[in-house]
C-alpha cells in the first residue's frame, strides 16, 4: 500500500472520479485537490506532471519515492498502488 495518494481534480472532470472510484474500490484513501476550489495549486500540479490536464495522481510510496501519473490510466495506476 501507498504512504499517501493525492489526486487533483476540477469539478467538471469525467476520469476525476472514475480515478476515485477506482481508488475508493481498491480500499485506498487518498486527499483530493480541486483546482477549480483551489486555482492557486494549478503550478503544483502542472509541476508535478508537466501538463494542464487532470486527473494527476500523486502516489507516494513508502521508501518516499513518488510515482506521477496523467489521466485514468490504470496501466500504471494498478501497480502503483500495489
Amino acid at each position: 500500500m501507498p504512504k499517501s495518494v493525492t489526486i487533483f481534480t476540477t469539478n467538471t472532470c469525467g476520469y476525476c472520479s472514475m480515478v476515485k472510484k477506482y481508488l475508493s474500490n481498491k480500499g485506498v484513501s487518498y486527499k483530493e485537490v480541486n483546482l477549480d476550489d483551489e486555482p492557486q495549486r494549478q503550478q503544483e500540479a502542472l509541476a508535478l506532471s508537466g501538463v494542464l490536464t487532470v486527473p494527476v495522481t500523486v502516489v507516494e510510496k513508502t521508501d518516499d519515492s513518488r510515482e506521477v501519473i496523467v489521466g485514468y490510466n490504470l496501466a500504471k495506476l494498478a501497480p502503483a498502488i500495489a
